[in-house]
């Protein structure tokens, strides 16, 4: 019986360490690292951007959802331990690198990455003191929208650009002023493609393209070394299979990197539609032709544009394979649907793929809008491109007061909303009178 006894305990104690989430970072840790944060921001005492960006700052372990803050909020949530503010994140709130209010205090937050990697810690943080510094310097864009980039033809125009500018930032002298003059020729053709997207574009570049530079070049001593992690994270966003919701990133950082090679005073931006590659075009003094299409065709065979030809049939054809096991799921088989009104979305730009013309599809993401808050932490949902739609799978369906289940997922309904059944599909909407 004994032997019994101790054999079930060796289990629990196994599944137990397997179900353990570790938690890497201490108070003591979390001191070093924002004392390293505010050294690498006074370092630079607003050179870039005309102040200095260290500020009220929050990391977040996203498992736990634990905070380690460098200052108290002003309702006292946070409690202080060896100079440290700690506290538990709720769980209705959404995990994202941007400034929240918390406890009556402007924090700006940065999600801690799921295994200690000091370099990502401290670039994270920057980025996120960046978004703090654009929301109090009337910077941060209300919304914008740029799912046109998973266009067949968005996506050709936008790897030769992307081609060019890999280019430009690797050569100097004529090299570079011809690859910069090819880049804005290609970024010319998409926009003139996609008239209506050209304010849109230039926010998400702006908001999270100076962000991902300002990371980046605060946290490398030399430019060389700042042109490498551009360079790395250029074939990581090149790679993905979606770029509506992520291609900004990458994209306002390399022509960040061009402005600041040639003096650019970024402190002068005013407004959250600088166009960066007019920017760089005025500095560079490059000349472009009325009509970029006109010459683009031609100039792409320079870039290879077989080999874009053929990468992009590749990625439509993982598509359609991919379809043929989802699209049932999310068409055929009973689902919830979810109005979108006003979202904030935290994801990770890998864990999104396009579902043809239906939508993308998040593999795991938080949502925050009028109806609540949603967690999807497996399975995936589908939103649609316009953004008006999600979609969940209704596994395991099952309801709790205000929180609905499914397999992957959950769902915190505020108290105005409710779920109704509508055939085998279900609805959250608000409330009837």
């Amino acid at each position: 019986m004994k032997r019994w006894i101790y054999f079930l305990a060796f289990l629990l104690l196994i599944s137990c360490k397997k179900d353990k989430v570790a938690i890497y970072l201490t108070p003591e840790k979390a001191l070093k690292y924002f004392h390293e944060v505010e050294a690498i921001c006074q370092n630079d005492n607003g050179k870039l951007w005309g102040k200095n960006l260290y500020g009220p700052l929050m990391l977040v372990d996203r498992p736990v959802r634990k905070i380690f803050a460098n200052q108290p909020d002003a309702e006292g949530i946070l409690k202080e331990k060896d100079g440290i503010y700690t506290g538990d994140y709720p769980k209705e709130m959404i995990i994202e690198s941007k400034p929240l209010e918390f406890g009556g205090t402007l924090f700006t937050m940065a999600p801690l990455p799921t295994e200690e990697d000091d370099y990502r810690i401290k670039t994270r943080a920057i980025f996120s003191l960046f978004h703090l510094y654009q929301k109090n310097s009337g910077l941060e864009p209300a919304s914008f929208n740029t799912r046109h980039m998973d266009d067949k033809n968005a996506r050709l125009w936008l790897k030769l650009e992307w081609r060019a500018l890999r280019n430009a930032i690797n050569n100097e002298g004529e090299l570079r002023l011809q690859a910069i003059r090819d880049a804005l020729i290609f970024r010319g053709a998409r926009r003139e493609l996609y008239p209506k997207t050209v304010n849109d574009e230039n926010k998400f570049e702006d908001y999270q393209g100076l962000a991902t530079y300002t990371s980046i070049t605060f946290c490398e001593d030399t430019l060389g070394k700042a042109k490498r992690k551009l360079n790395e994270s250029l074939d990581r966003t090149y790679a993905f299979q979606s770029y509506g919701r992520n291609y900004g990133f990458i994209h306002g950082a390399l022509y960040a990197y061009l402005a600041h090679e040639k003096g650019f005073e970024f402190k002068t931006i005013n407004t959250d539609t600088c166009d960066l590659g007019n920017e760089v075009k005025a500095l560079y003094n490059i000349k472009l032709p009325s009509i970029c299409r006109d010459v683009a065709g031609s100039l792409a065979l320079s870039y290879d544009i077989e080999s874009i030809y053929k990468e992009e049939e590749q990625r439509l054809t993982d598509i359609k394979e991919r379809i043929h096991k989802e699209i049932s799921t999310f068409t055929e088989k009973p689902v919830v649907y979810l109005e979108l009104e006003s979202p904030y979305f935290d994801f990770e730009p890998e864990d999104i793929r396009s579902l043809d013309t239906l939508g993308t599809i998040y593999s795991a993401m938080r949502v925050s809008d009028n109806w609540g808050k949603l967690t999807v932490d497996k399975g995936g949902c589908l939103v649609s491109y316009n953004l008006k739609f999600l979609r969940l799978p209704v596994k395991n369906y099952k309801e709790s007061k205000s929180h609905i289940y499914g397999d992957g997922w959950h769902l915190i309904l505020n108290n105005d909303w409710e779920v109704v059944k509508v055939g085998q599909n279900y609805f959250v909407r608000k409330l009837m009178p």
